[in-house]
């Protein structure tokens, strides 16, 4: 079955059930509110003609033995009401009136005339007589609180069931004409929902997802599609790639909005102004050319679908080749230096000279020794205290002076808190033994360490001796991909992480420029947030 076929089915089978429940309900309160009626109107009839005066003198001359006929009187007041007939009686149930002449002053037909002569109460009643089956409602006629007679107010069943069918009729003119617009909404809306889905079925529509998506995937270019609040629609896994070096998955990058993972890319949406763009940004020190096609509506512009690449240089592979080159020998002369060292420490085992070996290991360890001290005494966690020694030996390593301020002080945080400490404290020292090294023709190499938690915060401060954020990076230093390193060197991620960390902690990440030309990044987390 189609959607279309299926949606008219269930549309109008649902129309029609509520239509015929509603017919139903309508019908019954009619009929129902409609006898209610007659009965109060025949009552109150009934009452009125008791209290007349000319009704009571002749019911009281007949009690007497006079009879006197109430035939023109009663009738001249039913032609005035909807009742098939009036019907007064004695107290011996002798009728003075009736539709029929004949059957004046012969006895009432019906034993539900007693209680309202005995008794006196005024009551309704559905019973056969002389015109047939009727809705008789019957009035005590007093006089001095005294029964005298009665009147019998009848509406026949025939003509009653004729009133209401009539009712029930125009009712049902009515219901016909709401189930007719039900329907030809229903035809509207279906042929609306068929205009929107091009004609196709659902099963159709999953298959050309799935078709779109493999397309999609199967492109060497990165391609996202954004609404027009800038939120992510849909993205291919080579733009996942670039923009979140795969730490998130296309299923996490949708519905982000993409300031999160570039903001040159949003600044770019903001300028486009709905118009067909083309533009360059950085993801690293990688040069991206964006192409910008906005996506119309009849409301106007819904969106963008932007397809960027990397514009490869004529010299890209040949740095490439030279970074390589300068990574193996680096890693070469690292081995060098450490099997000198080996071998020297040989020798001298070798050589007996046991006193001078002793002395050139303690050499080499006094540096390890006192960090070592220093971090035991005031770092109390220790999967941070692992992480600064490492990066001690690092630093060594890199020959850049790697100093911790004897202040320091970190107590105990649940595992997952560790966890962001070490990112955080991670990220940020690689990046800064990264920015001295790389400075080191201009200004002696440090690296300088401060974190606390005695207050209320924990604060996190790294000083380098590097040359600062390129002004051209300042804004989106924080963006996926974007980094201010060297093309041997380039991530582009640490920063990102550790902002991400941040914001998710609700702290604070800051970096200045000192009087002393250095950099410094400083990070303050609520401890409460941590612990939770």
């Amino acid at each position: 079955m189609t959607l279309k076929s299926y949606l008219a089915l269930i549309t109008i089978s649902t129309i029609t059930a509520i239509i015929i429940s509603a017919a139903f309900v309508f019908g019954y309160s009619l009929q129902n509110a409609y006898l209610e009626g007659i009965s109060k109107r025949g009552l109150e009839l009934a009452r009125v003609i008791a209290q007349d005066e000319k009704v009571i003198q002749a019911v009281k001359a007949s009690n007497s033995g006079q009879f006197t006929s109430l035939e023109q009187h009663i009738e001249n007041l039913r032609q005035q009401t909807d009742a098939s007939y009036i019907v007064v009686v004695n107290k011996d149930a002798i009728r003075l009136s009736h539709p029929t002449p004949t059957l004046i002053g012969k006895a009432f037909i019906g034993d539900d005339i007693y209680p309202v002569l005995q008794q006196g109460i005024a009551f309704t009643n559905v019973a056969s007589g002389s015109l047939g089956e009727a809705i008789r409602n019957f009035t005590p006629i007093k006089h001095n609180s005294d029964v005298i007679g009665a009147v019998s107010v009848g509406y026949l069943s025939q003509t009653t069931s004729e009133l209401i069918y009539q009712h029930l009729k125009e009712a049902g003119l009515l219901v016909v004409l709401v189930y007719l617009l039900g329907v030809v909404i229903a035809i509207f809306l279906i042929a609306k929902l068929k205009r929107t889905f091009l004609s196709l079925e659902p099963e159709e529509i999953v298959q050309k997802f799935k078709e779109h998506e493999l397309i999609l995937d199967s492109i060497r270019d990165g391609i996202v599609a954004i609404d027009h609040e800038q939120s992510i629609t849909a993205i291919n896994s080579t733009a996942v790639e670039w923009l979140t070096m795969n730490v998130l998955s296309p299923s996490q990058v949708v519905r982000k909005p993409l300031k999160e993972l570039s903001q040159s890319l949003s600044h770019f949406i903001l300028e486009a102004k709905g118009q067909l763009t083309q533009n360059r940004f950085h993801l690293g020190a990688l040069e991206f050319i964006a192409t910008l096609y906005p996506i119309k509506g009849k409301k106007g512009n819904v969106g963008y679908v932007i397809v960027f690449f990397p514009d490869h240089g004529e010299k890209s592979l040949e740095q490439e080749l030279i970074s390589t080159k300068n990574y193996a020998d680096l890693l070469r002369a690292k081995t060098h230096e450490h099997s000198n060292r080996l071998n020297v420490l040989s020798g001298m085992l070798q050589a007996g000279r046991y006193d001078d070996a002793i002395e050139y290991l303690q050499k080499e360890s006094d540096g390890d020794q006192i960090i070592l001290k220093r971090i035991i005494q005031t770092i109390e966690n220790s999967a941070v205290a692992g992480l600064i020694f490492a990066k001690h030996n690092k630093a060594k390593d890199l020959k850049v002076d790697m100093q911790m301020d004897s202040d320091c002080q970190l107590g105990h945080y649940p595992s997952e808190a560790n966890e962001a400490l070490v990112t955080l404290v991670g990220n940020l020292i690689d990046n800064a033994f990264l920015a001295a090294w790389s400075n080191r023709q201009h200004s002696s190499p440090f690296v300088k360490l401060y974190i606390s938690d005695r207050n209320a915060h924990i604060m996190i401060q790294i000083e380098d001796s590097g040359a600062g954020i390129d002004e051209k990076l300042e804004s989106r230093i924080l963006d996926f991909g974007v980094s201010s390193k060297h093309s041997t060197e380039q991530h582009g991620i640490g920063l990102y992480l550790v902002k991400k960390v941040v914001d998710q902690y609700h702290g604070s990440l800051d970096w200045e420029r000192s009087e002393e030309n250095t950099t410094v990044f400083s990070i303050y987390l609520d401890k409460r947030a941590l612990i939770r």
